[in-house]
């Protein structure tokens, strides 16, 4: 009984080797090399920048709505029911534009951030998919997500998944 134990535990190490020498993984933290490329530096800071235009704008929209607001509260005893009204409705004007345009930045910064980033990430996932063909890994994951970056094509499945389900 010891034998057979002794050659199922020596035919698994095997297959585990044999499996081990034919395949090649491989890892990397794309956050760091990502903080380490040049061109992100310089896009976080023209990103920053055009961000600082629209929060300057919403300061002074939102000091004009203080003011208004304050002259509003100061005066409001004194008023008739129609100016009550006109300035009334002003503020509530000047707050919904300071929203539109609060919404309305962040979308612009959101679009101008993926058009910086984009170019910079696929270089990032060129180098790596070149360097793992030039250094024959199958597969490459990316330590800081988690997630598959580079996979032999010959290991996809999906062919004869979609056959087993008669999918065409």
């Amino acid at each position: 009984m010891k034998k057979i134990v002794l050659f199922l535990a020596c035919g698994l190490l095997i297959g585990n080797m044999a499996f081990a020498q034919a395949t090649k993984f491989g890892y990397i933290d794309s956050r760091e090399l990502l903080k380490a490329m040049p061109e992100m530096t310089k896009a976080e800071a023209d990103i920053q920048a055009y961000a600082k235009t629209f929060q300057d704008q919403l300061q002074t929209m939102s000091q004009e709505y203080e003011k208004k607001a304050k002259e509003f509260q100061a005066g409001e005893k004194t008023m008739t029911d129609a100016v009550k009204e006109v300035k009334i409705k002003e503020i509530q004007d000047l707050e919904g534009r300071i929203q539109s345009t609060n919404q309305s930045a962040q979308e612009k910064v959101e679009k101008k951030r993926q058009e910086l980033l984009q170019p910079i990430l696929d270089k990032a996932d060129k180098a790596i998919k070149d360097v793992a063909k030039e250094k024959a890994y199958d597969y490459v994951f990316d330590s800081s997500t988690g997630t598959l970056l580079h996979a032999k094509e010959s290991d996809n499945i999906l062919a004869l998944v979609k056959a087993k389900l008669g999918i065409k």
